[in-house]
């Protein structure tokens, strides 16, 4: 099965862990909006953080550029949301090791 670009995005974004929380951001419903230009082969990455003053953010949006980076030879850029993460922006089933769900 061949991926498309989106999907190969947001597949190689599960390699980044929140190391605070231990999931990736994915699975925490941090990747808010990906808009992917397959003829330029860039994207834009929209995620938010877990908390506004994250003391890992920093860390966080240099690795998703990163791993951005190698899927999108064209480059990715990172933008940051200001809507507030809530635990119900988790993937289906990810709370459960909370047990919030």
């Amino acid at each position: 099965m061949v991926l498309s670009k989106d999907e190969e995005l947001l597949e190689s974004l599960r390699n980044v862990i929140d190391p605070e929380i231990g999931m990736n951001i994915v699975e925490l419903g941090l990747v808010r909006n990906l808009d992917v230009d397959e003829e330029r082969d860039w994207a834009r990455i929209t995620m938010i953080l877990t908390t506004p003053f994250c003391p890992y953010g920093p860390q966080l949006i240099e690795q998703v550029r990163l791993v951005g980076n190698a899927v999108m030879n064209g480059g990715v850029e990172v933008e940051i949301g200001t809507e507030l993460w809530d635990p119900s922006m988790m993937e289906e089933g990810a709370g459960g090791d909370w047990g919030l769900f």
